[in-house]
């Protein structure tokens, strides 16, 4: 059976824990920061887990994670 091919944008996006839970950055980060609150910048650092039902869309379009 060929090798099946992963959505080159979902690479870069997510990652996998060592439990298998899926992450993600937080979105609306990129510019504009100046206009955004303290308190909301303060809460999109880092990365989150996604929700299960997201999970099982992502592993469509990366099937080797």
């Amino acid at each position: 059976m060929p090798k099946l091919k992963s959505k080159s944008g979902a690479k870069k996006r997510f990652r996998t824990t060592g439990t298998g839970k899926i992450l993600r950055n937080y979105a609306y980060k990129r510019h504009g920061m100046r206009k955004r609150p303290m308190d909301m910048k303060r809460a999109t650092r880092g990365t989150t887990a996604l929700s299960a039902a997201d999970g099982k869309i992502v592993r469509k379009f990366l099937p080797y994670l």
